[in-house]
Parts: structure tokens; sequence; C-alpha cells
């Protein structure tokens, strides 16, 4: 794909939404964390229903270990792997309060150095609560850009990198978001809904479906 039809397709992405963000429920960057730690092999709404029972007892580092494991299992008992991400919160409240005064650090070391937390989750909370130039790869944008050929790749690194390097500056602060939207809502996996994308004539897949 050429950087003039990449610059097109971000270019109806942005009209399209303007202002896009996660749809993650989150009011402080720690809210922010936690959610997307919790958010591995779950859907975003029943991570948004855990939280919102989870935070309404406790949304700050402190306030969690003062919660209790228990109590936060309970909290979170409706996601998948809700026992392990309970561990994950904890020690990863221990770690805020250890080496970041409570808060939630700015750089990916700091960030992939606390306990469940990846690369992904990482490039979540620097791009959606600090604003910088991220991308997140989720099986959606790998799958939006290895379909469409915006950025193919083999791997997830591989197409993290290529959209980091291919999309144009003035999207990429967005990009992230635009891409698992329409992921999730357009380009889906089984059935892509190729005959209300807003961009499938600059879409490079083989196999659209533009008819029922």
């Amino acid at each position: 794909m050429n950087r003039e039809t990449r610059t097109a397709i971000f270019a109806r992405l942005r009209d399209a939404n303007p202002e896009p963000t996660t749809e993650l429920v989150w009011h402080s960057p720690f809210e922010l964390l936690i959610a997307v730690l919790l958010s591995a092999q779950a859907t975003d709404v029943s991570v948004n229903k855990a939280t919102a029972k989870l935070f309404a007892q406790a949304n700050t580092p402190e306030g969690l270990l003062e919660l209790g494991l228990d109590a936060v299992r309970d909290a979170i008992k409706t996601i998948g792997l809700y026992n392990t991400k309970a561990d994950n919160v904890m020690a990863t409240c221990v770690q805020l309060l250890e080496r970041h005064g409570g808060q939630v650090p700015r750089q990916r070391e700091a960030l992939e150095a606390l306990p469940g937390v990846g690369r992904k989750t990482a490039n979540v909370v620097l791009n959606t609560a600090f604003g910088e130039l991220t991308m997140a790869v989720d099986t959606h944008i790998f799958r939006v850009s290895n379909r469409t050929r915006i950025a193919p790749g083999k791997t997830v690194r591989a197409v993290e990198d290529r959209l980091m390097r291919t999309i144009p500056k003035e999207f990429l602060k967005d990009a992230h978001h635009w891409l698992i939207l329409h992921g999730r809502y357009v380009c889906k996996a089984r059935k892509p809904e190729c005959n209300r994308c807003c961009i499938q004539d600059l879409c490079e897949s083989k196999t659209k479906l533009l008819s029922e």
C-alpha cells in the first residue's frame, strides 16, 4: 500500500470519528491501567462492569491494597482469569507505591515491569492516558492491518513497527483507536461488513464481501 492510499484511509477514519477513544471507562491513569490489565481475554463491556464495582470501593493503589485480595477477586470474578488478574492487580499496587510514589509511570520500561503488564498494555496507557504516539496491536488491529494491507506482518510486533513507521504522523495519536474500533464493528473476523465500510474502495483485501 502506498502512502497516498494510507493517508486517504486515515483521513476517512478521522472524518467518521474525529475524537476516538477507548471504550473502557476510566477517570485516572491508574483506573485505566487496572482496566487494561483486566481486559486480557475479556470484552470491554465485561471489564467496565467489573471495574464499576471495584472502583466504587477503591480506585487508588493504597485503596485497593487496603480493600484486600479477596474483595478485589470478588469484584472482578465475572471476567476471565480473575484469580491471576487479582494477584497482578495487588502486586502492581505494591510496586506503584514502592517504586513510583503511587503514580502510574510514563516510561515504557517502568510500565512493562509491572506485574501483568506487557507491551500492549503499556502502549494503551501511554497513548490513552498520556497522549504518547504508540500503537497497541491487539487481535482487531492485527487483522485489519493484514486484511486491508495497511501494514501487513506475521507477528504483532512486526505489525506494530510497520504501523509506527508508515502511518502519517498527523494520524498517529488516534490511529490505535480508529483501527481497533474498525476491526470491532466493521472489519469483523468472520464476516467483515464491507458494504458499510468507509474505506472499502481503498482496502487492498482480495476477499471483500460487497454483497449478501
